[in-house]
């Protein structure tokens, strides 16, 4: 019972939440940080509730450490197609063995 615990702790540390564009609390699982230009961006995975479908997307996000006075990070999207890719694209070549990536067609 204790590996299940471990386990059940391990998943629950990987949990991240922020707030949506209308306040809404939207939990994520943390999936990796990635370092690209010069910049630090995180590639979450939506936790879905019961009933809800997985389409297997990401969220890709930059860490924002403009404040420095803030012991939180804060994130900020990303609107450059050229980074998103880049940066999907890293993620997928560290991650090919762990996870079954398909062209979103």
């Amino acid at each position: 019972m204790n590996e299940e615990n471990n386990e059940l702790d391990e998943n629950i540390s990987n949990i991240i939440v922020l707030n949506d564009e209308n306040g809404n609390e939207v939990q994520f699982e943390f999936l990796d940080l990635i370092e690209y230009d010069s910049e630090e961006y995180v590639v979450l995975l939506p936790v879905l509730e019961d009933g809800q479908e997985d389409d297997g997307e990401v969220v890709i996000l930059k860490v924002d450490d403009s404040d420095e006075a803030s012991d939180e990070e804060s994130y900020i999207s990303v609107d450059d197609e050229g980074t998103l890719t880049a940066v999907f694209e890293i993620f997928k070549e560290k991650f090919k063995e762990e996870f079954n990536f398909t062209d979103g067609e």
